[in-house]
């Protein structure tokens, strides 16, 4: 049985895939605490469903691209079988993970994107560093920038792993509203960085605020 904040179909704001048509499950329940988060409606907000109810109602929406999001999925663990069922019924199947649990359980078909946690969201010790070893080339890495701080340690982190050669994308996404992407885009020009300006694409057609898109 899992907890789900809200299921919908929208068009996917991040990510490489972004403005295709996708299908996201939320699930509840989050154990970081994010000065920048956007989703704290997710911590306690959910209704309990079994797996195959979950995935009779992404299939009824006809769309091939799913992901699995929270609030933090992999706090659940009855998300493996939701993925692998989703793998199955032939869906693309994207995880969008804070980067502080292991994802070496994560079925293999399935695109991990993995947000780093850079010094200004507050959690930045919290990140499971052995992550970054089992990484695989369709995973992506995300940081969420707040500020010239979190620039030097993302592109710290990106280059002592390695993580451009080795992954689909490292993408660098300003905290919508605070760090003007204009600036990052300059900081990423400038360095000649091998990373991937990502705006929230989502909040820019909705706007900021708006849930359930």
């Amino acid at each position: 049985m899992l907890t789900v904040n809200e299921i919908f179909h929208s068009i996917q704001g991040e990510s490489t895939h972004a403005g295709r048509p996708c299908v996201f499950v939320r699930l509840t329940a989050c154990d970081l605490r994010c000065t920048w988060c956007d989703t704290a409606y997710a911590f306690s907000d959910g209704r309990k469903m079994p797996v195959g109810e979950v995935v009779a109602e992404v299939g009824s929406y006809g769309c091939p691209l799913v992901e699995v999001t929270g609030g933090e999925p992999l706090l659940q663990k009855e998300v493996y079988p939701l993925m692998e069922h989703l793998i199955a019924r032939g869906h693309t199947v994207m995880l969008e993970t804070g980067g502080h649990l292991p994802i070496d359980q994560v079925p293999p078909a399935v695109i991990r994107i993995v947000d780093l946690k850079c010094p200004g969201s507050g959690e930045s010790a919290k990140n499971h560093w052995p992550n970054l070893d089992v990484l695989r080339a369709h995973d992506e890495v995300k940081f969420v920038i707040r500020d010239r701080i979190d620039y030097e340690f993302a592109v710290e982190v990106m280059n002592r792993h390695g993580l451009a050669a080795r992954t689909a994308a490292v993408l660098f996404s300003p905290v919508h509203g605070v760090l003007d992407p204009k600036v990052l885009a300059g900081w990423i020009l400038h360095d000649r960085l091998p990373a991937r300006l990502q705006l929230q694409v989502h909040k820019y057609i909705w706007g900021a605020d708006v849930r359930g898109v």
